[in-house]
């Protein structure tokens, strides 16, 4: 599903100069589970915006779906991440104005989704998550661990084939944050593929194969053999 080849990123001002990636060559199967770990500035944030779609590298070859993408336009990047890449975010990224099912909506909305057809798929994935009974309800009147539970179903809502997580219980206590890590280990149980950036070990022992960062380069890949 995915395959970096030297994928190198800089980052340039009038007077410094940054490597935040240094040919970096990663692969990722389709119904993988990954953890991405490793100190601050050490370029986790930066290779997820990259192969989420979000930014191009600098140098180096980026293979999403069999397609060389690394010198993508922001258009081209744009169609083929709403179609095929969903995000869970740390601090969730909800928009406060909408409720809980237009929050979850949205995504079908772009993608020119019927009405009908986006009110049975919301309401599906809603149940899936055990928010349901929350719909109506806006973001201010979520706990924690229930916004994420919205982030994860708006992530799932388009039955993307990639999942990408930012410390997705960052700003959770232990028993929500464990509720959403079992929510992730359930969708990759059922086919999504799953890249996940964690500072938390308890997190990285859910992924199958857990791949370290320094200073921009990969220094150590381990599989998992004992998986929560």
């Amino acid at each position: 599903m995915i395959k970096t080849e030297n994928l190198t990123k800089v980052f340039r001002t009038d007077e410094v100069e940054t490597t935040a990636l240094n040919e970096v060559s990663l692969e990722v199967k389709k119904g993988e589970y990954v953890a991405v770990m490793g100190p601050s500035g050490c370029g986790k944030s930066t290779l997820l915006n990259i192969l989420g779609l979000l930014d191009n590298p600098s140098k180096g070859d980026y293979y999403f779906l069999e397609k060389e993408v690394s010198d993508y336009s922001e258009k081209q990047r744009a169609k083929l991440r709403k179609h095929n890449i969903g995000f869970v975010f740390q601090n969730f990224n909800l928009i406060d104005e909408l409720n809980v099912f237009e929050n979850v909506e949205l995504p079908l909305i772009y993608l020119g989704w019927s009405s009908s057809d986006r009110k049975k798929r919301v309401e599906e994935v809603l149940e899936t998550m055990k928010i349901a009974h929350r719909k109506k309800h806006f973001p201010l009147q979520l706990s924690g661990g229930q916004q994420q539970r919205v982030a994860v179903a708006r992530a799932v809502i388009a039955k993307p084939h990639l999942i990408l997580a930012d410390e997705p219980t960052g700003n959770l206590d232990s028993a929500h944050g464990e509720e959403v890590m079992n929510l992730l280990s359930e969708l990759n149980e059922n086919g999504t593929t799953i890249i996940m950036v964690t500072h938390s070990q308890r997190d990285a022992e859910y992924a199958k194969r857990v791949v370290r960062l320094f200073d921009g380069e990969i220094v150590t890949e381990n599989i998992r053999e004992n998986i929560l």
